[in-house]
């Protein structure tokens, strides 16, 4: 059976992901001293917005099988989220997908891949180099024509996948147009579809994006000092999500803009966005996603704005979402990181927003 033949045209089939809520918090927008959107990517099928870049980059390839070319499989070589979306969009479109990943994965991540409906999952080698390169020159060498790659983030097919998100932004806010919009960066996949929309947008000129990143896997804002793409030598922050030794060279491009803000946040205060979130909005997020999240409270997002907030500022913070997070990771984090709160006068029974706003009367 060909692709033709098994595979309805990607107009008629359903989309690896799908429109998420834009939701107004309330008590991020006290705690921040404006409004705060919330865009719930961590409702995607496989759990973050990498459904989207992922599952639009599937899509065109598939299409761009050649005639005759039967049983398609898609390979990926990423033990997190992109390993799960790539698994999700292949499940969505009636084709197989193996998962290749280094033998230092954690179970969860591993489980949760084959829970989704992995083909086969693959462990080999100590690093993602390791499994990559067996996963191209035998698993990929074996299965011939019908093997179809997926990378994690640097593909422009993917940027544009990821772009959607800030499309359905800009028609879902009051007003089409936010003030800012907050998205972390790991290879900049996601940075680069927001950008890249912007300029469809015709918005570039008047919304801020905050491009935030974790001390240990700030590879973006190392590149953005030197005025050139740096390569880290090691990842150490425990926001593994983030854990590009190196940007797209796009990404830098786009960093470099002024209206792009790049901005790192301690490990220590990505995980106090993860269990305020929680507290808040009683949805669990992984650091890679709390970072975000840590702009709103105790001033933070002035400095990462470099100006004053104002009421009547809307800013939108992608909730990128992310399997690697349970309520025992979180329990641990507040206990290892909770030092971040000294200072702060908590009052029992009251969330920590209610006294945390910047700038109240």
């Amino acid at each position: 059976m060909t692709v033709k033949e098994s595979l309805i045209s990607s107009q008629e089939q359903q989309k690896p992901w799908v429109e998420t809520p834009l939701k107004e918090s309330y008590a991020l927008s006290q705690a921040a001293g404006c409004r705060i959107f919330l865009k719930l990517e961590n409702v995607q099928p496989s759990g973050s917005f990498k459904s989207r870049g992922i599952g639009y980059y599937i899509l065109r390839r598939l299409e761009e099988l050649p005639v005759g070319t039967t049983n398609p499989h898609i390979f990926s070589s990423s033990g997190g989220n992109a390993g799960l979306a790539a698994v999700h969009a292949s499940r969505t479109l009636g084709v197989p997908c193996t998962v290749v990943v280094p033998l230092s994965t954690k179970p969860l991540m591993i489980a949760k891949i084959k829970e989704a409906g992995a083909h086969e999952v693959v462990q080999h080698g100590p690093t993602w180099q390791d499994a990559d390169m067996y996963m191209r020159e035998e698993l990929m060498t074996k299965a011939g024509a019908a093997a179809i790659y997926a990378p994690p983030f640097d593909h422009p097919d993917i940027w544009t996948g990821n772009s959607t998100v800030m499309h359905e932004i800009a028609s879902q806010i009051p007003g089409g147009a936010p003030d800012a919009v907050i998205c972390s960066v790991g290879g900049g996949g996601l940075l680069n579809g927001v950008a890249q929309a912007l300029d469809d947008l015709n918005l570039s000129d008047t919304t801020t994006v905050v491009a935030v990143e974790t001390s240990g896997a700030a590879s973006l804002n190392a590149a953005v000092h030197a005025g050139e793409l740096v390569s880290l030598k090691s990842i150490t922050s425990q926001a593994t999500s983030l854990g590009a030794l190196r940007v797209t060279k796009q990404s830098l491009d786009y960093a470099q803009r002024p209206n792009v803000r790049s901005v790192v946040l301690p490990d220590a205060e990505a995980a106090m966005g993860c269990w305020r979130l929680a507290d808040d909005e009683r949805i669990m997020v992984e650091m890679a996603c709390g970072v975000n999240v840590a702009l709103c409270y105790d001033g933070r997002l002035e400095h990462a704005l470099g100006r004053k907030v104002r009421p009547s500022d809307k800013v939108v913070i992608v909730l990128c979402g992310g399997s690697n997070v349970t309520v025992d990771m979180l329990a641990q984090w507040r206990g290892q990181f909770g030092y971040v709160e000294e200072g702060l006068q908590i009052v029992h029974g009251v969330v920590p927003s209610d006294l945390t706003a910047p700038n109240r009367q």
